[in-house]
């Protein structure tokens, strides 16, 4: 009744070139990269607790030496707008020749969003996607060259090299998106000692973010062979760190997340389509809305909260995908009940986002119930997770599902 998979060697390769230092003293190689790029005036941007509570930015001004031209640590959760042009305008300031974003997610899209603003001449609004009623969603063609980034990472994110951005935008009521292949990093440094620097708490949020994009990358009937090479590589590095993140003195297992997320950036450049079945898509439009309205609430937190009731009520219209879930979790295997896949699933991976402080259900988050509709208004027109514009016809199935959530 479940299919294998089918591999195919119909794909498109993009290559891009960018140097990743990693391990012990990693950043001791920063001087280099930096003249490789014969840069004189090194712009740095990062959040509050990253300049204020560690030294990464110290040992960063310490290489660097005359070359140092400045630094916005001011760039707040899910990188607002406003952060973004008030580092913009420090950057050009200071005269800046090469970016370095310190951080994880919210910086790293915040400063390429830096690097945009600071070369197109555009007014904003027409520089971030647009979306069309009843028509495909259009990224404007962003020409003008933009300034080197480098990225020194304290996390594992999906964000470290990819080439869109998404920024929080209180006018708009959503997130600016920001599309130019031309911000990817030119060089990535996982150095032992930055990663280390990062609380327990914020290091099991993103990792619970990054095993949940794996575990639904599992989901795949058709796939290319390098990307299957990613997606069960990432699979099982994420397994792996993910009981492992506690312990704040295990850095191979926060390097781990960091070679995860770039396995996972690396499959779409080799050439595989998204997995979207609903389960992904839907949880992806959720938590998307959730940890944008709502502050105090991270990515991962609102991915593995949302994960098992999505699952157990939207699961069994995609049965083949839920199948090759539940086998690579080990809960499910070929001519058991295909309608048990799903629930098996969830029941482990429950357990499994328990082990890391993730709850599975929104309650424990403190996110009210009076919030649904401000959540699944959004959801209902979030492209990414819905290209075919799908979901708005199935506005009250979505809303219930969403009310089983707490």
């Amino acid at each position: 009744m479940v299919s294998s998979v089918q591999s195919t060697h119909d794909f498109r390769l993009i290559s891009y070139p960018v140097r990743v230092y990693s391990g012990q003293d990693a950043l001791d190689s920063l001087p280099a990269e930096v003249g490789r790029h014969r840069a004189k005036r090194v712009f740095v941007v990062c959040g509050r607790s990253v300049s204020r509570n560690t030294t990464v930015v110290t040992r960063i001004r310490e290489l660097l030496g005359e070359r140092f031209a400045g630094l916005y640590d001011e760039m707040g959760k899910d990188s607002p707008i406003e952060d973004v042009v008030a580092a913009r305008d420090k950057a050009r300031a200071a005269s800046a020749d090469l970016l370095i974003a310190v951080g994880a997610g919210s910086v790293l899209q915040g400063t390429r969003v830096v690097a945009v603003l600071l070369a197109e001449s555009e007014p904003v609004e027409q520089l971030i996607t647009q979306y069309p009623p009843g028509r495909p969603a259009i990224s404007p063609k962003l020409m003008a060259p933009k300034l080197p980034i480098i990225n020194v990472l304290t996390v594992g994110s999906s964000a470290q090299n990819r080439a869109g951005s998404a920024v929080k935008s209180v006018s708009l009521g959503r997130r600016m998106e920001f599309f130019d292949p031309k911000t990817r990093p030119v060089a990535l440094f996982w150095d032992d000692a930055a990663l280390l620097t990062a609380p327990v708490s914020m290091v099991c949020a993103s990792g619970g973010a990054i095993y949940w994009r794996a575990v639904m990358n599992m989901g795949y009937v058709r796939a290319t062979s390098l990307a299957e090479s990613s997606r069960r590589q990432a699979f099982e590095l994420t397994s792996r760190a993910l009981p492992r993140l506690k312990d704040p003195q295990d850095v191979a297992a926060r390097n781990d997340l960091c070679l995860a997320t770039f396995l996972q950036n690396r499959e779409v450049d080799d050439g595989a389509a998204p997995v979207r079945h609903w389960v992904s898509r839907v949880v992806y439009a959720f938590a998307s809305s959730l940890f944008n309205l709502h502050e105090h609430v991270s990515q991962g937190a609102a991915h593995c909260a949302l994960t098992p009731t999505v699952m157990r009520r939207l699961g069994s219209r995609d049965p083949q995908e839920m199948c090759a879930i539940a086998r690579a979790l080990g809960v499910w295997k070929e001519g058991d009940p295909v309608a048990e896949a799903p629930l098996r699933a969830a029941d482990h991976l429950e357990k499994v986002f328990a082990t890391v402080g993730m709850p599975g259900r929104l309650g424990p988050l403190d996110v009210p119930q009076a919030s649904i509709d401000a959540i699944l208004e959004p959801s209902l027109k979030n492209f990414n997770a819905d290209p075919k514009q799908e979901f708005a016809k199935e506005r009250d199935l979505l809303r219930e599902v969403l009310a089983a959530a707490w």
